[in-house]
C-alpha cells in the first residue's frame, strides 16, 4: 500500500453528500484523495427546505470523482434514509461499486423543524430518530452483516460466538458516526435534534464491542461548529449579533470549516487510526473550552 494513498483498494460509502458546502462532500473528496473509491448519498429535498438551500448534484458528483486517484471510481444514489428499504438499497448499490464495502461514514442528518421541550410532538420526535438514528443503526448493522456469520440455531437475541482471533487492524473495516454537541451543553430548541444524536453517542460502545468481534472499528465524531451554510449571514437563522460574539470567543477566532472533521476522519478510516476504537471525538477547535 503506498503510504500516499493509504485507502486504496478500499470502498467507502459515505451518507449526507448533497452540498459543497457540507461536511460529506468535504469527507467524501479526502476519502477519495487518500485512494479510496467512494460511493456517495443525498437526498436533496432535505437541503430545499433549509435557509441555505440545495445544491446541483451534478457538480456534487463532479467534484467526488475529480479527487479519485489512481484506477478508483465513484457513484452515487438518492435517498430517503427514514424508509428501511431505501437503506438497504443504498447498501446494495454502494457494494456493488467495486463488489465491496469496507469503510461507512453516516453523515447525513436531519436538521430544522424542531423545537423546544414543550413544542415536541411525536410527529418530530419520529422524524428525527428514523433520520437521525435509526437509519444509522440499519446502515451499521447491514455493513456489519457482511461478516457476521449466521447464529448457531437456538441462540438467543444478542448472544453472537466470541472473537476467535484478534482483529487486523491494518485492513479493519471502519464505521464513523456523527454526533454534536449535546454532550457539552445544552442545544435550546433543538431538542428532537439533540435526542437523536446523543443516542448514537450513548451508543458507542457497545456498538464498537460488538463490532470489534466482527474485526470492524467503529469510532463516533463531533465535529462541533462547522459553517456548512447554517452559520452564514446569508442563510443563517440565527440572530447575527449572538453569532459575531460566539465566533469572536472562540479559540481559534473562525468557524469550522468541512475540511477540518474531513481530515480527522480520513485519518481514523486510514490504517493509522485503526488504535483508536469506540470512541467520541470531540473536533471543535476548542469550542467547547470557551
Amino acid at each position: 500500500m503506498h503510504q500516499d494513498l493509504p485507502l486504496a483498494g478500499r470502498t467507502a460509502l459515505v451518507t449526507g453528500v448533497s452540498r459543497r458546502q457540507g461536511i460529506g462532500y468535504a469527507v467524501a473528496r479526502e476519502l477519495a484523495r487518500l485512494g479510496a473509491s467512494v460511493f456517495t448519498h443525498d437526498f436533496a429535498p432535505h437541503d430545499a427546505g433549509q435557509p441555505w438551500g440545495g445544491d446541483d448534484l451534478g457538480a456534487v458528483a463532479a467534484g467526488v470523482r475529480s479527487s479519485l486517484r489512481g484506477d478508483a471510481v465513484s457513484g452515487r444514489r438518492s435517498a430517503d434514509l427514514r424508509d428501511p428499504a431505501e437503506v438497504d438499497a443504498l447498501l446494495a448499490a454502494a457494494r456493488g461499486l467495486t463488489g465491496s464495502l469496507d469503510v461507512l461514514v453516516c453523515n447525513h442528518a436531519r436538521s430544522g423543524g424542531d423545537g423546544s421541550v414543550l413544542d415536541m410532538t411525536p410527529e418530530v420526535l419520529d422524524a428525527f430518530w428514523q433520520t437521525n438514528t435509526r437509519s444509522t443503526i440499519q446502515l451499521t448493522q447491514g455493513f456489519a452483516a457482511q461478516l457476521a456469520a449466521a447464529p448457531p440455531s437456538g441462540t438467543r437475541p444478542g448472544e453472537r460466538p466470541p472473537r476467535r482471533s484478534p482483529a487486523d487492524p491494518e485492513r479493519a473495516p471502519k464505521v464513523v458516526w456523527m454526533t454534536s454537541g449535546q454532550q457539552h451543553g445544552p442545544m435550546r430548541g433543538e431538542v428532537a435534534y439533540a435526542a437523536s444524536k446523543a443516542a448514537l453517542a450513548g451508543l458507542t460502545a457497545t456498538v464498537a464491542a460488538e463490532l470489534l468481534d466482527l474485526g470492524i472499528v467503529l469510532n463516533t465524531v463531533n465535529p462541533g461548529p462547522v459553517n456548512t451554510g447554517y452559520l452564514d449571514p446569508r442563510s443563517t437563522d440565527r440572530p447575527l449579533a449572538e453569532l459575531d460574539a460566539l465566533r469572536a470567543a472562540t479559540p481559534f477566532g473562525r468557524w469550522g470549516e468541512p475540511a477540518d472533521p474531513a481530515r480527522l476522519i480520513g485519518w481514523l478510516v486510514s490504517p493509522a487510526g485503526s488504535w483508536v476504537v469506540g470512541q467520541v471525538l470531540t473536533s471543535d477547535g476548542g469550542f467547547g473550552l470557551q
